[in-house]
């Protein structure tokens, strides 16, 4: 039975390094301490459990700690910078036609928040960014500060 937990360690180890995802990490440390258990010749529903508890004790714990320490899953971007900047309409945006806005200096294409028509020369802030298009809310030119 002690291989058994040495090949699921192994077997979580190799797709850990293949994934990078920091989930199957855990389990390889679980099958560790089955391993480890093993040794003693304990009852392999015992080994299980063993198994179970370390990994998932292991997963709830320290994995929000790791994926902190590592930054697992974020990539920030420069186009992140652009959400809640403003910018001036340099295309109608229609409601089921996109327009363009200029913001900071670049002209993106852009479609309204709340489906409704912006028109040319409005100024707008992103709310948004979905694939290479803004998602922008027309503002009043009383409460705007220059976007472009």
């Amino acid at each position: 039975m002690p291989y058994v937990w040495l090949g699921l360690m192994v077997l979580m180890i190799i797709i850990e390094a293949a994934t990078l995802g920091l989930t199957t990490i855990w389990f390889a440390i679980g099958s560790l301490f089955a391993f480890l258990v093993s040794l003693t010749s304990v009852h392999p529903l015992f080994q299980f459990a063993v198994f179970l508890l370390s990994s998932i004790i292991m997963l709830f714990y320290t994995r929000p700690i790791a994926k902190k320490f590592f930054k697992i899953g974020t990539h920030a971007t420069n186009a992140e910078s652009f959400i809640g900047r403003e910018g001036i309409v340099i295309k109608p945006i229609e409601k089921f036609d996109p327009g363009q806005v200029k913001v900071w200096g670049q002209i993106w294409t852009a479609v309204s928040e709340n489906g409704e028509a912006i028109p040319l020369d409005s100024k707008v802030r992103v709310k948004a960014i979905e694939g290479v298009k803004l998602v922008v809310e027309a503002i009043d030119d009383a409460n705007a500060k220059t976007g472009e």
